[in-house]
């Protein structure tokens, strides 16, 4: 379960990185009112970023949820390494020595 979780979790580290550097900035949205080439996409000029803004959302909270997951399987994993399996008694009283009568 670790290992999915894990493989998981650097899948959608490396789609949330593609899908933010494929969005356009604030400034880049002015250019297509007036005729830029981004209008013109399949989505239109707002669909493509609203498409991409949802899928970012998407992938940062699968993100977010893996992280926590790890968090709690390794806080686990460390509680369990230093657990002690035996119970632990209490501590004996030293017996006296006994003198042989010589």
């Amino acid at each position: 379960m670790f290992t999915f979780i894990l493989t998981l979790h650097i899948i959608v580290a490396i789609a949330m990185i593609g899908l933010i550097l494929i969005q356009h900035g604030k400034g880049a949205d002015a250019g297509a009112s007036f005729g830029a080439g981004s209008s013109g996409t399949v989505f239109g000029a707002a669909g493509t970023a609203n498409f991409l803004t949802r899928a970012t959302a998407v992938l940062t909270a699968i993100f977010f949820i893996t992280s926590m997951s790890l968090a709690v399987h390794a806080r686990k994993q460390a509680e369990d390494q230093f657990r002690l399996d035996a119970p632990v008694s209490a501590p004996q009283t030293p017996r006296p020595l006994t003198q042989n009568p010589q």
